[in-house]
């Protein structure tokens, strides 16, 4: 069933101050819209007054600074590809943004949008939450910063009030690490939402691996930060590490399920072999 276009109202915000405004009275927030407009065209979207922020300056752009880099909310996919920065210091994110959609998902898609629609199988929020990225959320009265490992609350739960706009996304430029991995395996290469996605980071020298970082999306109601995995793999010399054993641990800290796209077991194993995967990059980069 189509949505029907008359229980909709849509105002354009001419400034950060008036989007605010509007939320207060009871507007919902509209970024790039690549997510909304599919519940519109399946009659799915809530019947109301809207907001458009697509056009708000204060809300673009990426800051560069010694210690952190700064990611307007309204930075599309294709912004983050063409920076040398997230390239370079952020590659996950920068992965993330290649396989989100198709260019034309990429040229008005937006990061803010892709972390408040708070889907499970989202492409960024595994890079995220290895960075250890925060957010600044803003309403008309008020501003803070949460670090995002604590905005998801539950499936389509977050942090978010109706009231307020995540302003930024902050990443700390602390990521010298040797190792960066990201996968998203999907029904196809490309414009295909994620049976199973992860991000993770690897710091290790020729005896032992000293630090990793390993988080998954579309294996529970929220992307998941696999802090046990990674205990296991810290600290240990490379003849400690059985790989089925880090399986084991990891399949205890996601909660897979069945539905349309995939099968619990298959998005068990799937991530299991990924984890392998990424056990044996380490171990080639320490070879070499």
């Amino acid at each position: 069933m189509r949505a029907y276009l008359p229980k909709y109202n849509l105002t354009s915000a001419t400034s950060l101050d008036h989007a605010l405004q509007l939320l207060d009275n009871g507007n919902r927030p509209i970024a790039g819209g690549t997510d909304l407009m599919v519940l519109f065209d399946t009659g799915n979207l809530p019947e109301g007054n809207y907001v458009s922020i697509h056009s708000l300056n204060e809300l673009k752009g990426i800051c560069i600074s010694d210690e952190y880099v700064k990611i307007g909310a309204l930075t599309t996919y294709s912004e983050l590809r063409q920076n040398e920065v997230i390239r370079d210091e952020f590659p996950c994110i920068y992965e993330a943004a290649k396989v989100t959609g198709g260019i034309a998902i990429q040229n008005r898609g937006t990061i803010g949008g892709n972390i408040a629609n708070a889907s499970p199988a989202a492409d960024t929020p595994p890079a995220l939450l290895v960075y250890n990225a925060s957010l600044k959320i803003i309403s008309s009265t008020d501003e803070k910063n949460i670090e995002y490992k604590n905005f998801h609350k539950d499936y389509k739960q977050t942090q978010l009030a109706a009231n307020e706009l995540i302003k930024e996304i902050i990443l700390p430029r602390q990521n010298k690490h040797k190792l960066h991995y990201y996968r998203k395996v999907g029904t196809r290469k490309a414009q295909a939402i994620s049976k199973i996605c992860i991000a993770a980071l690897a710091n290790f020298t020729k005896e032992k691996i000293e630090n990793v970082k390993i988080s998954v999306a579309s294996v529970a109601p929220t992307v998941v930060r696999c802090t046990k995995t990674e205990d296991y793999f810290c600290g240990k010399q490379y003849s400690q590490i059985d790989i089925h054993e880090a399986q084991q641990v990891l399949q205890t800290e996601i909660s897979a399920i069945d539905d349309i796209r995939s099968t619990k077991n298959y998005r068990v194993r799937v991530t299991c072999n990924l984890i392998q995967e990424f056990f044996d990059l380490i171990t080639e980069e320490n070879n070499e």
